[in-house]
């Protein structure tokens, strides 16, 4: 087809008025000509006995429907009923169910990708309700694409959570065509199809559910000035049809698909394009974009850095618990409940709760951050520091996070210096979802301070990054918004080097360096891939560490 637009209607929740809507298209084709696709987001089917007898006139062959219809799944129990194959099929002539979730890409090259029903509350999850697992499933085959820029369309029965923040604002309040209650629009929807929407960069975005129209300005996919131009997006949710109060459920226009476009028309910029409503904005005018909230299809494997916690608990998890049960002291009958740390939507292999993890290999655990023997360390005593909660970089931490993260940093250098080493930390904030401070021991009379600074700023250079040097006590939230990729390395001196990360920064460049010959002098240990070691192995290091460090593990003592 070309560059030839294609012609698509969307429609919002049908709610079983099959006749209403199509004698509508009939009459919009009959003015207009005629259309490529109809695409219905929300519920289709209806509940009554008259919207059941309207179906099977067009499930029965009675009559057909005027157009190709592409409808989402089930978005209530009561109408499962209607969809014998969850993963889509032919309902009726020119109608047909897309499925649970996925990406319908036509002969013209148009790229759908779709989420039916609403979130699952509970598991097993309802058949009319989606997983994290979906949202997954959905998204990491696209992202893991290197040339994937978005997709054209996307179709959801809910809208995404906040998407009315820094555009214009939906109607306050309307009866929610769930509950039948009125609800603040501005608390419609869920995160996870906003975090959906954020990643897949639609061009058009369309959803249902809530008896709404409301058509958004459309927003950036980028950063101005700090990341090249992109498509904008265009979120549209529709009303029911044939609502009385004639709100708008019906929605024409025409796309050319992505694949086809010049990128220089792609880009273009509407004078009314405003900022994206799923990333904060910074007081500079950057903006923040949340930790991601699913698995990302880029991520380092991350089985050098899980730890786990079984049936048996460290002896200093279980002083641990002990201490969170404090009571507050001027509410003595209502003990304080500590707070909750972050957690990730969905799984997250560097969470200390996750079952996967190996806990062999812990060596402390304090409040909020844990300590464990990093899986093939550069020197026996390379160890992590991590945070309990789900976190993706030290700029991302919470107040009493960074607090016990620097008891922790405070402790293991005492640790080195008393081994005769220098305590050299470092920290990638790049294709990884969770923060891992890696601490490497550098034996003093291998090198000076100056050494290990030099080493890491000539192989910067020499690799075409200019890794900066900043103030010992420089916050590194004044020069790295959370969101921001970047690398850096803190000396024993307190000292810090500091690389905003553009593109194709090598994963293990600290490790690359400090095993260089200037420094350890081991290259051969450079990936941790090759330095694994057996079960047994790693239980005798932890062991020793473990038992090493513990006068200066603050948590035993608290």
């Amino acid at each position: 087809m070309g560059d030839k637009p294609l012609r698509v209607l969307a429609c919002g929740d049908v709610e079983g008025r099959i006749n209403a809507l199509f004698n509508r298209v009939n009459a919009i084709q009959k003015k207009s000509g005629q259309f490529d696709l109809l695409l219905c987001v929300g519920e289709f089917f209806g509940t009554t006995s008259e919207a059941e007898a309207e179906w099977e006139a067009y499930k029965s062959g009675a009559k057909k429907a005027p157009i190709h219809t592409y409808i989402l799944g089930a978005a209530s129990q009561e109408t499962v009923k209607y969809f014998p194959n969850s993963d889509g099929c032919e309902l009726a002539e020119n109608i047909t169910c897309l499925g649970r979730r996925g990406v319908f890409t036509g002969a013209s090259g148009l790229q759908i990708a779709y989420v039916s029903g609403r979130e699952a509350q509970q598991e097993p999850a309802p058949s009319h309700c989606f997983t994290f697992k979906d949202i997954t499933a959905l998204a990491a085959p696209l992202l893991s694409n290197s040339k994937f820029r978005g997709v054209d369309i996307l179709l959801s029965s809910q809208w995404p959570r906040g998407v009315w923040q820094y555009g214009n604002s939906p109607v306050s309040a309307m009866p929610c065509s769930f509950t039948g209650m009125e609800t603040d629009t501005k608390f419609c929807g869920v995160s996870s199809i906003a975090d959906l929407a954020d990643k897949l960069k639609p061009r058009y975005h369309f959803a249902g559910l809530e008896a709404v129209h409301y058509e958004r300005l459309p927003y950036r996919n980028h950063v101005v000035l700090q990341e090249n131009a992109q498509h904008v997006s265009r979120f549209i949710a529709l009303a029911t049809v044939n609502n009385p109060a004639k709100k708008k459920y019906l929605y024409a226009f025409n796309i050319v698909p992505m694949k086809n476009m010049d990128p220089a028309e792609l880009v273009k910029q509407p004078q009314d394009v405003t900022e994206n409503p799923y990333r904060k904005p910074m007081k500079d005018g950057k903006k923040e974009k949340p930790p991601p909230s699913m698995a990302d299809a880029e991520e380092e494997p991350p089985s050098q850095f899980f730890f786990d916690l079984g049936e048996k608990k460290p002896q200093h998890q279980q002083r641990q618990q002990g201490r969170k049960r404090h009571t507050d002291g001027d509410r003595p009958n209502y003990p304080k409940q500590p707070r909750k740390p972050p957690q990730p939507t969905g799984p997250c292999w560097f969470c200390l709760a996750s079952p996967e993890v190996e806990k062999h290999l812990v060596i402390s655990i304090g409040t909020h951050c844990y300590m464990a023997l990093a899986k093939g360390g550069l020197t026996p005593d390379h160890v992590l520091l991590l945070p309990i909660g789900h976190y993706q970089s030290v700029v991302d931490l919470a107040s009493e996070v960074v607090e016990e993260m620097e008891k922790y940093k405070s402790a293991v250098k005492k640790f080195c210096k008393s081994r005769g080493r220098r305590c050299v930390l470092f920290e990638r904030n790049y294709r990884s979802q969770h923060l891992q401070l890696q601490v490497v021991p550098v034996p003093m009379e291998k090198c000076s301070t100056e050494d290990i600074k030099e080493a890491f700023m000539t192989q910067a250079e020499e690799q075409q990054m200019e890794l900066m040097e900043i103030p010992a006590h420089t916050d590194l939230k004044q020069i790295a918004p959370p969101g921001t990729p970047y690398f850096y390395v803190e000396l024993d001196t307190g000292d810090k080097l500091f690389y905003r990360i553009k593109k194709n920064f090598p994963l293990q460049f600290g490790r690359e360096v400090l095993a260089s010959e200037a420094l350890l002098n081991i290259p051969m240990r450079a990936d941790w891939r090759e330095c694994k070691s057996t079960k047994g192995e790693e239980e005798d290091q932890a062991k020793q560490v473990r038992s090493d460090f513990e006068p200066f593990d603050f948590a035993v003592d608290d």
